[in-house]
């Protein structure tokens, strides 16, 4: 029997699915366990595995595309307009479609540089590991920028004449820009304003940064093939595999029984305070936010248990919502936390350090979001809960392999016994062991949709992290941060009004990007002035990472403020309202921290 067209591309999807799937689970679970073994094998004296390092650091480049392979797949590429990316469902939109006709052509001009790349290593190869080129890795940047491409096409209208119109314009303007040595000042203008409105409707954030990064490239006179080129630099370094391994622990201990215990273990040891149980959803968010590394994560996975135990004693929805909301984005100066991680690598700076520096001001802003929880208490007179010893002992008992997990990182982390990279991947297999073998929560056939869950989260960070440091390799050619320089020692003459400048655009910074690239291009511009101005970088990084953390709760486009309206069913205005006072304490905590460099230094001893 003939098969229909639309039966073989349906069957043939589905084959590409799953073998994206088996291949991001391979890879993940690799990267744990080489990392682990190599660990253990030291411990005890037996050598260790030869180019283990290598192969985990090359499979965060693969993890990271794959992911974004499946972000794409799933509509849940980051944007600026929400959670999502493209959905394909809404009904025809001229701009949502122009938003993709300028997706598609980003795309595909990345996937001919990456290729570029490819084609340059395998002329010149140089071998990572016997037998195993450069090139062969580096092969998943191509094609993954054209499966991306795919995705967006495929979900941009389910009009086949408004698709076969964005392919024949795409084509055309491939065929206009092959002939062009360099553009010309209104063409660079005409793409900037392009990217800027697709990002207003749906393209990618990472679309955006690559765009660019491609315009002044290209007006530069410099091959596009050196944007993959530190897309792969910055993926592959050392560190950087924490964040996919930390990322899959804090999903396996969120899909697991987790949650429940730990909530059951903060309710029984504080919910004799007043406000005892905002108290509670403080101190769990903080502490979920620093394991998964994601404020995001910590909203869409927690909101619906906390929620309802928050509306059971009482407290308003605009106070539930505003609380969950706020506390989503603390933990992020705490270890293992994912940002902290990426500054440190970013701009040179022991990451240990950074966790010691912002050990104080993570607990400041943890205390004054609870003190608010605790004088909304008072002020309704809830009851109060009456504290039991035997019953705190027995949750402790109970939750005991997940409350320890926080000491055993903090141990591997500054220890020295360990590396960072080993401590997450021994994260990941603890965590793995107690939620299937001990709490027997998760069942082994969960792993695989999880392993994708935390892959297509990965992926959507990851690539925007590769396609941003393409465009700060740019501004760092260009002398981008000397002429910031130059401009600011002619201007600015005081310290405290560099720091006031700071914030204000931090601020900014962290509501219109997204924490991970703002890193990545912040950074590098922002670390000379601070040297200038004689700000310690252990404190910059605190402040950095302290407002671009309060940038998620500003409006109009914080991007808490769009999960937690996702998460709530919420207009963004009743968000807006439900976050205010939150964000009015969160921001005198900044400021605290900002002019104090004291609550950051004292524990560093400098």
């Amino acid at each position: 029997m003939k098969v229909s067209y639309n039966n073989y591309r349906k069957t043939l999807v589905e084959r590409l699915n799953w073998g994206e799937d088996i291949l991001a689970m391979a890879a993940f679970l690799t990267m744990a366990i080489f990392p682990f073994l190599e660990s253990v094998l030291r411990l005890f004296k037996l050598g260790g595995i030869t180019g283990s390092a290598v192969v985990v650091q090359h499979l965060t480049l693969w993890t990271g595309f794959l992911g974004a392979i499946l972000a794409a797949r799933e509509n849940k590429l980051l944007a600026l307009t929400g959670p999502h990316g493209f959905t394909g469902k809404e009904k025809p939109n001229l701009l949502y479609w122009f938003a993709s006709v300028v997706s598609l052509s980003v795309l595909l001009s990345l996937t001919w540089a990456s290729l570029q790349l490819v084609l340059v290593e395998a002329r010149f190869p140089n071998n990572i590991l016997p037998g195993v080129p450069i090139w062969l890795v580096q092969v998943i940047m191509p094609v993954g920028f054209a499966l991306i491409a795919y995705q967006i096409y495929a979900k941009s209208s389910t009009d086949r004449v408004l698709r076969s119109i964005m392919l024949l314009i795409v084509i055309v303007m491939a065929a206009l820009g092959v002939g062009e040595t360099t553009p010309s000042g209104m063409v660079m203008w005409l793409g900037i304003v392009s990217l800027v409105i697709s990002l207003a409707f749906g393209a990618p954030i990472f679309v955006g940064l690559g765009g660019i990064a491609l315009l002044l490239f290209w007006h530069a006179g410099v091959p596009v093939a050196a944007i993959p080129a530190e897309t792969y630099r910055i993926v592959v370094s050392p560190t950087l595999p924490t964040i996919p391994l930390f990322t899959l622990g804090g999903y396996l201990l969120a899909e697991g029984g987790a949650s429940k215990r730990m909530i059951e273990v903060f309710q029984q040891w504080f919910g004799w305070i007043p406000g005892g149980t905002p108290v509670v959803v403080t101190l769990l968010c903080g502490s979920f936010t620093a394991l998964t590394g994601g404020s995001g994560v910590t909203i869409l996975a927690l909101g619906g248990l906390l929620f309802p135990l928050l509306r059971a004693e009482k407290y308003s929805v605009p106070f539930s919502i505003g609380l969950i909301t706020v506390s989503g984005s603390l933990g992020l100066l705490f270890p293992p936390s994912l940002p902290a991680i990426i500054y440190g690598v970013t701009a040179g700076v022991a990451i240990n350090k950074i966790f010691i520096a912002g050990i104080i001001p993570g607990l400041l802003l943890v205390f004054l979001v609870a003190i608010w929880g605790v004088r909304q208490s008072v002020i309704k007179k809830y009851k109060r809960k009456h504290f039991n010893l035997r019953k705190a002992m027995t949750a402790l008992w109970i939750a005991k392999w997940e409350a320890i997990l926080p000491v055993i990182i903090l141990g591997g982390i500054f220890s020295g016994i360990t590396t960072l990279v080993e401590v997450a991947a021994f994260c990941v297999i603890y965590v793995l062991i107690i939620e299937t073998l001990v709490y027997k929560d998760l069942e082994f056939s969960n792993i695989p949709q999880i392993i994708v869950d935390c892959a297509t989260l990965v992926g959507g960070v990851l690539i925007i992290l590769g396609v941003a440091m393409g465009l700060t390799s740019y501004l760092v050619d260009a002398q981008v941060p000397m002429h910031i320089l130059n401009w600011v020692k002619a201007n600015i003459d005081s310290k405290i009004v560099f720091l006031f400048s700071l914030n204000i655009f931090l601020l900014m910074v962290g509501c219109l990007m997204d924490i991970f690239s703002a890193i990545i291009v912040v950074v590098p511009l922002i670390a000379p002035i601070g040297i200038h101005f004689g700000v310690n970088p252990l404190h910059l990084a605190v402040i950095f990472i302290a407002n671009l953390e309060l940038g998620f709760l500003t409006p109009p486009v914080g991007m808490n403020l769009f999960l937690s309206a996702y998460r709530f069913d919420k207009t963004m205005p009743e968000v807006y309202k439900s976050t205010l006072p939150f964000f009015i304490i969160r921001l005198l905590a900044v400021l605290a921290i900002t002019y104090l460099p004291i609550l950051s230094l004292w524990l560093v001893g400098r």
